[in-house]
């Protein structure tokens, strides 16, 4: 099955959620996606299978030159098929489109060959303070 890519698509708050406790193996939320990404979010890129939501990455911005990616998840039945790498390449080509100059990503170690080597991404210094 063709699975579709839309930049700023519509979504349910539902599924995000449902997608969001699947990719980082935690409980069904309630989150207002909605609200947080149309306050905080230069855009999103939703992946679709027919109409089931596989696929989802928040490109969070400061409303100038820099944009984040952030909560990227693709479901477990869509993993491994170049899903998670398309999401990403139409976050940075929607990024570009609205003259960012740089798009940041912070990711887990295992993932480093998921974001350097499949995305593109460089290594370059960073800072972090756990807030809790």
């Amino acid at each position: 099955m063709a699975i579709t890519y839309e930049w700023r698509g519509d979504f349910e708050n539902a599924a995000v959620n449902a997608l969001h406790a699947e990719a980082f193996g935690h409980v069904q939320m309630s989150i207002d996606w909605h609200t947080r990404l149309h306050r905080h979010s230069l855009g999103w890129v939703c992946a679709w299978r027919d109409d089931r939501l596989v696929g989802f990455v928040n490109v969070a911005w400061d409303g100038g030159a820099h944009a984040f990616v952030l909560d990227a998840m693709v479901a477990q039945d869509a993993r491994d098929s170049g899903v998670g790498t398309e999401l990403v390449t139409t976050a940075v080509r929607n990024a570009r489109a609205a003259d960012c100059e740089w798009l940041h990503v912070d990711f887990e170690e295992r993932l480093r060959p998921f974001y350097f080597d499949a995305c593109g991404f460089r290594p370059t210094g960073a800072g972090l303070i756990a807030l809790r």
